[in-house]
């Protein structure tokens, strides 16, 4: 309890200060804000003694605060504060004439922390309580605890210092939710939104900023009523025109509704609305104002996108205008009723246009304005307009709106201009009386077409040559479908596992590995099917030879064990004697000489548990200790047991300088074999390179031509080495570990051969990574109920090994965790290493050392730009996060950290078949996945990269992990079908 608490607070402050940072205030209404106080009064809580908290107090913070505010002035004026604010609060809800409170009841519920917050005090109340904690609280309380309850008051210092307002910007109420509250808003309010409908509700216009969040829910309805409020006459708009009861009919399944039309000019626009009469007359509550599916029927049209108003007049004097945009496309209808109405609404909306712009006809003024009186087609007569009879005269009008200075073809002959329209559907055709204009219009019209299907072919081809250049490499071409020859969606079962274990030769693997693909692994059969699937069995192998395949990792595992321990022993006194000089050089005030320090290590003793000397001697053991293994074999190992236990601490004796010299001459021809595996030493002395290593003040053991040293200095330093190595070498067979320390020995040569390390730099190295190791490892899936010591062991042993024979890249934070699902499925050491070791032939890449990570970005980029180029496109405009670090950790770790623990087993044998049956490159099409998964999300909120790291970072274990599979395959799916051209 006492961790989960300040691990909360300290979530709830980092937020709040996000949003500082991201905003540059926070607004007392933040949701942050009310979180915070719910988590502080939860730790104020705990524990807490009753007498402090009140024996008849149903408040029990209040009472607290009113017992800290007796002997704490600046708790009382707290409680002084929060007093006023309640009177303000009872005196409103009073009041019949004040709608809006003074506080939410969030912000009542929470009164006293957030009051404390907001008057930046909390964190000295908090304080001050932490400080008289056995006054308030019972000893194992939170806040009584000597390591939390002082944390949990410095956290509050950072929230008690920012600035909170209290005004009401456009975007005040943007307050950062959480990443499943974005969800569920989207869940709720995403289902109308799917709809297609002739006349979609665009965006209600609410002004969002350029970063994260989205509204709350009672917030959307809000802005449905500044919606509806806005369509009367306000300061930002002058209503020219409106008119209630005036028909659309919005689908041709659909009655006619009612509505209310109306007519906005701005500053620069005009724009028509049309609202059903359902969202205006005030009979939906808020929730379903927001929801109500009438959002989908009203129509927003800016007048600028409307080229010509088709006027076509019904029995009983009723009217029908149409609207027909630039591109062709027409609204629907708009029935006005019977009377002048669409009259009057042609007035106004000419009167609108000015002066911009101007109705083509105009009307006619006659004592205020009338319809311009028009011959009908089948005229014959060549009378002057007004002397035409109300028979002869039209009673549809088509009008055009123009804008001075701009071109119209055929201005000229729109007197006579008619058009055919449906009576039904009042879908109008606009015809042109003279031929010559109208064939012109015929043939431009044709090279329009074939103009924009030649050029949409070409723009088709280009896109194709693009996808197969950029896309080809990212996917198998040829198709393997999940239901051939059977249904692969119940995935690899226990049952078929069997049937393959029976008759191991003539079942396909690619069946196998189609049926994992497409629907996973059964979990009781994933410790047998795993090693196939990584690669350390083979797929049709015997029994035999897998048994073979073990037992070689056995060996292999087992050496390199006895090497990095062994090697271990030697870091570990190492880092003692340097921790024990530091020590005594501070005591002194004075470096120790080192020749000195040589003589005194020379003259100590070693014990058993092989104390080595001094840290220049390493290198000696390091060379010497093979040849003085060949001697000590050579002499009575009875004897030496003898010695050995008669005393079990000796002192070092030296050896003949020719034997020692030999000893080191046999074992430079052994490492110039061509079968040893090692470089040649052909040109160089081994001893020659310990003596500059030996010499005062260097650590190096870089090799010198042999010729360099003096045969007397070789000699005595020679003789020197192999007194410490013998001595180092019996110790070691008396704790048996000999073929360990000589394993040791001879491949942490070879590894300083390899990748360029003296000896010193390799055991630097080791030490180096060895601390990283158990660094992770403790702190590896802590809380999964699989990881207790004895298996956090088993997976440091595992890694230090891999490491180990991979020390030239060494370790790199996440590979705990992509060594962890494997211990928890394979439960076995030598397993889980041979298997990580596969792993990581690919993984490997993705860390800094290898350079898959950016291959993966590019490779995202032009999958998101081919397969969703909207989304690229927002991504690109707000703030141009198409670089797609935020995939990162995805990349880096297989997804680990994103899924939950069944999930990632399933993702990840996915994957591992996905090799064999669709792509190599899956990852990329799971990271697509997840971004359109939340497609709509992202793009409702504008979000930008930091809002995007921040919603996938809480939306981490929260993922459908079959749902995201199931897109990732159909976008595998998509591009291969593309690169076939179908």
């Amino acid at each position: 309890v006492v961790s989960g608490g300040a691990e909360v607070e300290t979530l709830q402050v980092k937020q709040i200060m996000e949003e500082a940072v991201t905003r540059k205030f926070v607004h007392e209404d933040s949701s942050h804000i009310i979180a915070l106080c719910g988590v502080v009064e939860a730790c104020l809580l705990h524990m807490l003694k009753r007498r402090a908290a009140g024996f008849l107090r149903t408040d029990k913070v209040a009472a607290l605060f009113t017992k800290v505010g007796k002997t704490y002035a600046i708790a009382g004026d707290i409680c002084k504060k929060v007093q006023e604010l309640q009177q303000q609060v009872e005196s409103r809800q009073g009041s019949t004439t004040s709608k809006t409170p003074v506080l939410t009841p969030q912000a009542i519920k929470h009164i006293w922390v957030r009051t404390a917050l907001i008057e930046k005090v909390l964190d000295k109340i908090v304080q001050y309580i932490v400080d008289n904690c056995s006054k308030y609280y019972e000893k194992e309380a939170l806040l009584a605890d000597p390591v939390c309850g002082p944390i949990l008051a410095s956290l509050l210092v950072g929230p008690c210092a920012l600035e909170y307002t209290k005004l009401k910007t456009a975007d005040h109420f943007w307050t950062d939710p959480s990443a499943d509250e974005l969800v569920q808003r989207h869940r709720i309010h995403g289902v109308h939104g799917r709809q297609d409908s002739p006349s979609k509700r665009p965006a209600l216009g609410i002004r969002k900023r350029h970063s994260s969040g989205s509204t709350s829910e009672d917030r959307f309805a809000a802005s449905a009523r500044e919606y509806v409020e806005s369509l009367h006459q306000n300061s930002r708009t002058h209503l020219l025109y409106g008119k209630n009861n005036v028909l659309v009919q919005p689908k041709d399944d659909l009655e006619a509704i009612p509505g209310y039309l109306s007519l906005h000019q701005s500053a620069d626009s005009l724009t028509l609305k049309w609202t059903p009469n359902q969202l205006m007359n005030g009979t939906l509550g808020d929730s379903e104002l927001e929801k109500s599916i009438y959002w989908d029927y009203a129509l927003i049209v800016p007048l600028s996108q409307i080229v010509c108003i088709h006027c076509h007049q019904q029995r009983e004097s009723r009217w029908t205008l149409v609207l027909v945009s630039q591109d062709g496309t027409q609204k629907p209808p708009l029935h006005f009723p019977q009377g002048g109405h669409l009259l009057a609404f042609l007035s106004c909306l000419e009167n609108g246009l000015l002066p911009r712009g101007q109705l083509e006809p105009p009307l006619w003024s006659q004592q205020g304005k009338v319809f311009p009186k028009l011959r009908k087609r089948n005229s014959n007569k060549s009378v002057d307009l007004e002397e035409m009879s109300a028979e002869d005269t039209s009673t549809d009008y088509v009008f055009r709106i123009i804008y001075p200075g701009h071109k119209h073809d055929n201005s000229k002959c729109f007197c006579c201009i008619t058009m055919i329209c449906d009576p039904v559907t009042y879908h109008v055709t606009i015809m042109c009386l003279h031929r010559t204009p109208l064939k012109m219009l015929c043939e431009s019209m044709k090279r329009q077409i074939i103009s924009r299907a030649f050029y949409g072919w070409l723009a088709y081809c280009r896109h194709l040559s693009t996808v197969r250049t950029h896309l080809s490499a990212l996917v198998n071409h040829t198709i393997i479908p999940p239901d051939k020859p059977s249904s692969a969606a119940g995935g690899l079962t226990k049952e078929v596992w069997s049937k393959y274990q029976k008759d191991r030769k003539n079942y396909k693997e690619l069946e196998l590995l189609r049926k994992v693909y497409y629907g996973g692994v059964q979990h009781d059969i994933r410790k047998e099917v795993w090693p196939f699937l990584l690669g350390h069995y083979k797929f049709g192998m015997a029994k035999k030879e897998m048994d073979q395949v073990d037992e070689e990792i056995a060996l292999r595992y087992e050496k390199v064990m006895a090497e990095w321990k062994a090697c271990e022993v030697i870091v570990k006194q190492r880092e003692k004697e340097s921790h024990s000089a530091t020590l005594a050089k501070f005591s002194s005030g004075s470096s120790i000489d080192s020749h000195v320090q040589r003589l005194i290590h020379r003259d100590s003793t070693i014990s058993n548990d092989v104390s080595v000397p001094s840290q220049n001697l390493y290198v000696a053991v390091c060379v010497c200790v093979v040849g003085v293994f060949i001697s000590v074999d050579e002499t009575d190992s009875a004897e030496q047991d003898s010695k050995c236990q008669e005393d079990p601490t000796f002192t070092v004796v030296s050896a003949d300088t020719p034997a020692a010299v030999a000893a080191v001459e046999q074992q430079s021809v052994e490492f110039d074999s061509p079968d040893s595996g090692l470089p040649s030493s052909r040109n160089y002395s081994v001893a020659s390179g310990i003596l500059s290593s030996i010499d005062d003040g260097q650590s190096s053991a870089v090799l010198q031509p042999q010729d360099s040293v003096a045969e007397e200095q070789l000699c005595s330093q020679v003789d020197y080495l192999m007194d410490v190595a013998s001595v180092c070498a019996a110790s070691y067979t008396v704790s048996h570990n000999l073929h360990a320390i000589t394993s040791l020995f001879m491949a942490s040569t070879y590894i300083g051969f390899q990748i360029g390390f003296n000896i010193i730099e390799l055991l630097d190295a080791v030490a180096l990574n060895l601390h990283r190791i158990d660094k992770d490892v403790q702190r590896c899936d802590r809380n999964y109920w699989y990881f207790t010591a004895d298996n956090l062991e088993k997976l440091r042993n595992v890694m230090c090994s891999y490491v180990w024979e991979h020390l030239e890249v060494g370790y790199v934070q996440g590979m705990c965790d992509l060594l962890a699902p494997l211990m928890v499925i394979l439960d076995n050491d030598q397993l889980a290493y041979s298997c990580f070791s596969h792993l990581m032939k690919r993984m490997s890449q993705n860390f800094p050392n290898g350079g898959a990570m950016d291959t993966h970005f590019a490779n995202m980029r032009s999958l998101i730009q081919i397969l969703d180029s909207e989304l690229f496109e927002l991504m690109h405009q707000n703030g141009d996060y198409t670089h797609f670090y935020f995939c990162y950790r995805w990349f880096l770790l297989d997804f680990k950290r994103e899924l939950l623990y069944e999930d990632v087993f399933t993702v990840w044998e996915v994957i591992w078949a996905a090799k064999h049956i669709s792509s190599e490159h899956f990852v990329l099409f799971i990271a697509l996945a997840l971004v359109e998964v939340y497609r709509e999300i992202i793009r409702d909120n504008n979000m930008d990269f930091t809002d995007i790291i921040k919603f996938f970072n809480e939306m981490a274990e929260h993922h459908n992990a079959q749902e995201i599979l199931r897109i990732a395959r159909d976008l595998v799916y998509k591009v291969q079908t593309l690169i076939e051209n179908k």
